[in-house]
């Protein structure tokens, strides 16, 4: 039985009234473990067909599950083909809740390891661009891995305060995600390590960082852009007094009612009735808070100043052309625009269409990372590998995720092939969905797999 803190419980006795014998008694339930499938590689349809392990949809998200216990999505092939990522289904919500359309511009403001990043980029579709943010190098490193998985060729991570991306970008992002940083009293029952750290710490050092926080997300949104509010915690301070701060703040913002569903809560100080409480006694989910703001679409949006002589640089293009890169592109059937290529030392990205590439921003990621040149000689990415469907690559090995071939690739070994396989760059698949890259040549599959994702 969990051991919940006795100030916790009164504040949540005080909170709840009736129903807090209901929400003692949803400690003693499970948690759900969820995931939810990357709307980039496949649908519903198709998931629910190819599944391997029983799943029940999230009543209140188009594109989640849950799993029992008793099986491992995280050790199956699709996994590591960025097919879902593992989430439980009240921290799907917010990213779910943010009305992002193919040709926005967004902002994911706190965005590791990267869950609510992985359903924007692919809410997206590839089209407009998504920049990631983390102010934690560290945790940051969580969030890279995620987006490669996931294959979003349109997202730049960035590793900056909110004042300085605020200095950059005021007044240019359609939809802005804060899943903000808070107590996390809605995660106890997930992960009881969190009550130790909630006993210990001051709470009251989170409402002034998340109203920090909020303050340069509002002077980054575009009129007429949404701004969603987001946290894992019940704390009224941290939710509803933070959002009436906000409106008081900005007479320009209003809130907005999300999407709805019958079991959502509402805010419950006069004035955030429009806002989203999940209850863990009245939902298949952990605790967590929604708000949802519109800005006044009365002013002019604005767009930074771009890095000088970088994308498209002649001199970029004439170094490339000395390499066999734009040999290996005629094999691959992605759209490459030459004006939005990107070098960083031997690293080549290609910028996401429209990301204006400010100068002087920390980033892990400029877009997608087609590969590495050195010595005259391109290597392709696992990046470019996860973004690639199989029919965009003129030489594909498709292996069943039954076949023994598949888990030794993704352990890094080197894998018989038929004889006749054709030498040269091969795109490893799963049933037909990428995983990374290998060389064939004589019978064998030179095992190009990153070397730091192998299965151990």
């Amino acid at each position: 039985m969990i051991r919940l803190p006795d100030s916790f419980l009164r504040e949540m006795q005080e909170l709840l009234g009736s129903a807090y014998q209901a929400f003692l008694d949803s400690y003693e339930q499970p948690c759900c473990q969820g995931l939810r499938i990357n709307r980039l590689k496949l649908e519903p349809p198709l998931w629910e067909r190819i599944t391997p392990f029983p799943l029940k949809p999230v009543p209140w998200i188009d594109n989640g599950y849950t799993y029992q216990d008793t099986v491992s999505p995280a050790k199956a092939p699709y996994y590591y083909g960025g097919l879902y990522y593992l989430q439980e289904p009240s921290a799907m919500t917010p990213a779910n809740r943010l009305p992002v359309s193919p040709g926005d511009r967004v902002l994911d403001l706190c965005a590791a390891p990267g869950g609510k990043t992985t359903e924007l980029g692919g809410k997206l579709q590839g089209s407009g661009f998504l920049v990631s943010n983390d102010i934690s190098p560290s945790r940051a490193k969580a969030l890279l891995k995620n987006v490669k998985l996931a294959g979003l060729d349109n997202t730049v991570i960035t590793v900056e305060t909110p004042e300085r991306l605020a200095a950059v970008f005021p007044g240019f992002f359609e939809k802005i995600l804060v899943d903000a940083p808070c107590s996390g009293e809605g995660m106890f029952r997930r992960d009881p390590g969190v009550i130790k750290n909630w006993d210990k710490q001051d709470k009251s050092i989170y409402p002034p960082m998340q109203r920090e926080i909020l303050k340069y997300a509002a002077v980054m949104l575009k009129p007429g852009g949404m701004l969603l509010y987001s946290t894992c915690t019940f704390s009224q301070k941290e939710n509803e007094e933070n959002v009436l701060w906000l409106l008081k703040q900005f007479p320009e913002l209003s809130l907005v009612p999300p999407a709805p569903y019958r079991d959502f809560g509402c805010g419950l100080l006069p004035g955030t009735e429009q806002c989203v409480r999940i209850w863990p006694h009245k939902m298949a989910g952990e605790g967590h808070f929604l708000a949802l703001f519109a800005k006044e679409a009365d002013a002019a949006s604005f767009s930074p100043a771009s890095q000088a002589g970088t994308p498209g640089d002649k001199k970029l293009l004439k170094a490339l052309s000395k390499t066999d890169f734009f040999g290996f592109m005629e094999d691959c059937a992605y759209p490459l625009d030459t004006d939005r290529l990107f070098a960083v030392h031997e690293y080549l990205y290609l910028l996401p269409d429209g990301y204006p590439n400010p100068a002087g921003l920390r980033t892990l990621r400029n877009g997608l990372l087609l590969g590495t040149i050195k010595n005259n000689r391109f290597t392709p990415s696992q990046d470019l590998a996860l973004t690639l469907k199989n029919t965009q690559y003129a030489r594909c090995l498709n292996l069943s995720r039954e076949d023994i071939r598949t888990v030794k690739y993704l352990k890094g070994e080197t894998i018989p092939t038929d004889p006749d396989t054709e030498k040269g760059w091969q795109l490893v698949c799963t049933d037909g969905f990428p995983l990374g890259w290998g060389k064939a040549a004589d019978g064998s599959l030179k095992n190009k797999y990153a070397p730091g994702w192998r299965i151990q």
